[in-house]
């Protein structure tokens, strides 16, 4: 069993003493691998290439100078696979076509833009002649055996699987049979982030042979908050940034050839407008790893734009409980054992019970924030840098692990923060308090300014509050930056 404190060893450094007024404050000075850090994750792509995972990778795209990519894998699932449903083994080819053309534009904004010969060169073709298939070698396999098996780079590797995990399970298999001498040095690398099961590999296969390692696992439900049945999940006032007004003022029309290809709901479709958003389900794995500064790749239950997921067992993560006495599933977490999901099929919506509402905040909670961020990337497929918007670079400080006497008082401050474009800012420090440990409220002073302050309840003592400084610029459209500081009490 791997909790919290063991996943995060490295996440917290050597303190030193200072005094303020009010209490003993220790800080963290160490900032290589702090929140204000921007290393980009290392990542590698399954997808199934249905609808909603082509909409996934427009977006994936906009966003391809937040990772390190290392490599984008055609797979298969229960829902689609060669001769069923298939969108074709190329599918892929007229979104980086697409990225091609818009490529000089994009590194005009970020030069991390990953060139698009690069991505064509990582772009392989997995297991996807059935459900669940992994018997055969695949070139797509055999490239995530290549990066897994790379000893110049011990960074942790995200393994996404926007389908199925058939093409990761035949990578660990061929390990496995030809150096299983090296699974233990593998296994520490990988990062599973799953929407949720879409075929039986992972209960299959890769538990019974790898799950002795407790390789970090993150099983989504909470996708749904974007997916298909968005209108069920996101609160009323948030619909008008997934409405076809807002999609093709900011997405669809004027963007370019990579946003044109968006694949958005067409006139007729029932209950929706020609324009309205379609569905993302497979986007919060790749916004989980978007370094936007509340940490969320240090513990899954911290949270970030990717949703928030607690231990289940295992070093396996899942959504928090719906309500009291909920039992996660024992075997496969999937479309027939997903509480939300079955929920959703039974009739409930956010709109209609609570708890629905609850269970997808963990998502909803960013999407304004994020469908801004994307329209502001859609404007630099088209846009010169001073004519676009460009997130401001939140900083803290005193850095963001903190210790303080409870009963002390915490003094914040994010002098440092500024804005590429000049703009004005807005802050909002707020107490994340489903990442504490701590089961009280605390009453943040000038909440709204660049510095704010807490007294550390006395009743804290052994426990941690989390806080988010959310800085918002003024630019068109407004983005969004954060920083979690993490305050232990003593």
């Amino acid at each position: 069993m791997m909790m919290r404190s063991q996943l995060n060893q490295s996440h917290f450094h050597n303190f030193c003493v200072c005094v303020w007024m009010g209490g003993l404050c220790l800080f963290s000075t160490a900032m290589s691998s702090d929140a204000n850090a921007t290393e980009r994750p290392r990542i590698l792509v399954t997808t199934d290439g249905e609808i909603d995972d082509e909409c996934s990778m427009v977006r994936f795209l906009l966003y391809a100078n937040e990772f390190d990519i290392e490599g984008i894998v055609t797979s298969s699932s229960q829902y689609h696979w060669q001769g069923f449903e298939w969108a074709g083994d190329g599918w892929i080819d007229p979104y980086l076509n697409a990225y091609t053309d818009v490529y000089p534009n994009l590194v005009q904004h970020d030069d991390r833009f990953p060139t698009p010969e690069f991505l064509r060169s990582v772009t392989k073709l997995g297991n996807v002649k059935a459900e669940g298939e992994m018997e055969e070698v695949s070139e797509g396999s055999q490239l995530i055996v290549k990066v897994l098996l790379d000893d110049t780079d011990s960074r942790p590797i995200w393994l996404q699987a926007w389908g199925g995990t058939n093409t990761i399970a035949r990578a660990l298999k061929t390990i496995e049979e030809e150096q299983p001498d090296r699974m233990a040095e593998v296994a520490a690398k990988i990062r599973l982030y799953y929407i949720f099961e879409q075929d039986a590999t992972y209960q299959d296969y890769i538990l019974p042979n790898w799950g002795k390692y407790q390789m970090t696992t993150i099983i989504s439900d909470q996708f749904e908050a974007i997916a298909y049945r968005w209108k069920k999940i996101q609160p009323p006032a948030q619909h008008r940034y997934f409405a076809a007004p807002w999609m093709k003022k900011n997405i669809l029309n004027d963007h370019g050839p990579l946003c044109s290809l968006y694949k958005s709901h067409q006139a007729g479709e029932e209950g929706f407008s020609e324009g309205d958003f379609r569905s993302e389900g497979d986007s919060p794995a790749f916004l989980h790893n978007v370094v936007t500064g509340l940490r969320s790749q240090e513990s899954p239950d911290w949270g970030g734009w990717g949703g928030r997921f607690v231990w289940i067992r295992d070093n396996t993560w899942m959504d928090p409980a719906p309500y009291e006495g909920y039992q996660h599933p024992e075997g496969r977490y999937f479309r027939e054992t997903c509480w939300g999901r079955l929920s959703l099929n039974a009739g409930m919506t956010s709109h209609n019970d609570p708890r629905m509402l609850e269970f997808f905040r963990p998502t909803w909670r960013w999407s304004v924030a994020q469908q801004n961020d994307w329209a502001a990337r859609a404007d630099w497929c088209v846009q010169q840098f001073d004519q676009a918007n460009h997130a401001p670079e939140v900083r803290i400080d005193h850095g963001v692990d903190l210790k303080f006497e409870a009963g002390a008082k915490v003094r914040l401050s994010a002098n440092g923060t500024s804005d590429p474009d000049g703009d004005e800012l807005q802050y909002r420090w707020w107490q994340h308090s489903e990442a504490d440990t701590y089961d009280g409220t605390v009453e943040i002073s000038n909440a709204n300014q660049q510095q704010a302050e807490f007294v550390a309840p006395s009743d804290a003592k052994g426990k941690t509050v989390h806080v988010i400084c959310e800085v918002t610029d003024s630019g068109t459209p407004q983005m969004t930056r954060y920083q979690r500081v993490v305050v232990e009490l003593y």
